[in-house]
């Protein structure tokens, strides 16, 4: 084995190790869908998995970051070779064609390139950090925007069904009222409440434009890109307690891997500018034409730098001794910050949850129980008209708020996963409660 197949090994195990320990979140995102039928999946109805998978294919911020990763990846040759050969070539009198040439080497203090490469691979494992966060920053924007577009495209189907119903006791009124069963204050209030959802179905339709517009900006598309009717999102129940979403945030948030990163890369820095007080070394050979038995001889050539500017070297180290302390502040600012961000979107999910069960489960079947009773009171002449409106406006924002609950829950779990940097609706054995077993 040459001596640049013996550089470049080391170089090819660790890409290869940093592909390795890239590969859970790929795998997460993964669908065996080709590109091809992944877009035409998009616009004839697509599911969440498949838009997160194609995000994670074409999300331009996503390919920028394994680009970086890659290139932080190559930056380890460049940090752990020699420096190039020096090659001088003088004429030492123009009247003579007398030549004087050295070839030198500079090799650094044994150790050092090992130094530098351990700098290297730590910038390459902060970028492989950076390639998940991006993943995940596009997969929740993904999410969120899916949630919006959902909530968004069911709210033009309640306000397209109730407008129907609406127009029929806008009939009626009108009707009623000739026949003196209903008053002038009925007959507007059914065309005041009909003009509300013209208004309301005109919002929903530029909003559904605009949400569509950011889902393809999240995907890598064009902000008109045609997209199917999107396969609706069950409502997945928390697998882990508060604690337990708390302590996988800790460990488990790109931010603060990041951040544990960047300490060790400036632990790394610190060792290496320790050799920055020993000196590098320099060989060489020597042509001089010059001889005294006129002939042309080789010589050898070896000196060494000399590190005597203690202030300049102690700054060095003092440097990443600092870099150090400021990478671990920022270790515990994530670690604050996590805390806080979990303890939100735990309150929301849960606020969510409670808002959907009381309104799947109790005030939408009793509102649309109190609809059919004051329309069928209203027929048989019982109840007035207003009743028949007022039940069917209450029945109307309670099957929107259903809706906006929905859709918050999603959202929310979209967060906290995040932030956990997993699933959190199937529970996934820890290394801690493998060692138990």
């Amino acid at each position: 084995m040459g001596w640049f197949a013996a550089r470049a090994a080391p170089a090819a195990v660790i890409l290869g190790l940093l592909l390795a320990l890239s590969a859970p979140l790929a795998s997460a995102q993964a669908s065996p869908l080709s590109n091809d039928e992944l877009e035409a999946r998009l616009a004839s109805g697509p599911a969440l998995a498949d838009l997160v998978a194609y995000a994670a294919r074409a999300n331009p911020m996503v390919r920028s970051a394994r680009h970086e990763w890659r290139a932080a990846v190559e930056r380890r040759r460049v940090a752990t070779g020699l420096p190039d050969p020096e090659l001088m070539v003088e004429q030492g009198n123009p009247m003579e064609e007398m030549w004087m040439g050295r070839l030198t080497q500079m090799v650094p203090f044994p150790g050092k390139l090992s130094r530098a490469g351990d700098v290297a691979e730590a910038d390459a494992r902060v970028a492989r950090l950076g390639t998940d966060r991006a993943a995940r920053e596009v997969a929740l924007e993904v999410r969120e925007a899916f949630h919006e577009l959902s909530y968004v495209r069911s709210a033009r189907a309640v306000i397209a069904g109730n407008r129907e119903l609406l127009e029929h006791l806008r009939t009626v009124a009108e009707t009623a009222f000739v026949r003196d069963r209903a008053t002038l204050v009925d007959v507007t209030r059914a065309q005041s409440q009909l003009a509300q959802l013209r208004y309301d179905a005109l919002l929903m339709e530029e909003l559904q434009e605009t949400l569509t517009a950011r889902l393809n900006a999240a995907l890598g598309r064009p902000p008109g890109a045609p997209l199917g009717p999107l396969a609706q999102e069950p409502l997945r129940p928390l697998a882990y307690s508060l604690e337990e979403v708390h302590a996988l945030a800790r460990e488990g948030r790109d931010e603060v891997r990041i951040a544990e990163a960047r300490i060790a890369r400036a632990e790394a820095e610190e060792r290496l500018m320790g050799y920055e007080r020993l000196p590098d070394f320099t060989v060489g050979l020597l042509r001089d034409p010059l001889d005294r038995g006129g002939r042309d001889s080789v010589g050898l050539i070896a000196g060494m730098t000399l590190p005597l500017w203690p202030g300049k070297n102690a700054g060095r180290v003092a440097e990443a001794r600092a870099m150090a302390e400021s990478a671990r502040a920022m270790r515990d600012g994530q670690l604050y910050e996590t805390n806080t961000r979990v303890r939100e979107a735990y309150f929301r999910l849960r606020n969510a949850e409670r808002l959907v069960a009381l309104y799947r489960d109790e005030l939408l079947p009793q509102a649309a129980n109190a609809l059919a009773v004051a329309e069928t009171w209203y027929r048989q002449g019982q109840g007035s008209f207003s009743d028949f409106a007022e039940t069917q406006a209450v029945h109307y924002n309670f099957q929107l708020a259903l809706a906006r609950a929905s859709s918050d829950y999603g959202t929310a779990l979209a967060r906290l996963e995040r932030l956990a940097g997993r699933d959190l609706t199937a529970r996934q054995e820890t290394a801690g409660e493998e060692a138990s077993r």
